[in-house]
């Protein structure tokens, strides 16, 4: 299992698996982040947080914590 923390910059990857409870999924899944769409990481902060990527064409800066939610492939 691979999430959107551990992926490098410059990479393309496809959103598998949410895994998260009740609001905080609903955030992310609000944000565009949903089961089969493609994500681009930008950037990742040098510390690691936060993590911008871009989604359906726009950009999105996402904590360390979200993207540990976020599984992909």
């Amino acid at each position: 299992m691979k999430t959107l923390r551990e992926t490098p910059c410059g990479q393309t990857v496809t959103v598998k698996k949410l895994s998260g409870e009740g609001p905080v999924k609903r955030r992310i899944m609000d944000m565009g982040i949903t089961k089969g769409v493609s994500i681009y990481v930008r950037k990742v902060a040098p510390l690691g947080d936060p993590v911008e990527v871009t989604v359906r064409g726009y950009e999105l800066s996402l904590r360390k914590a979200d993207a540990e939610m976020i599984e992909v492939e």
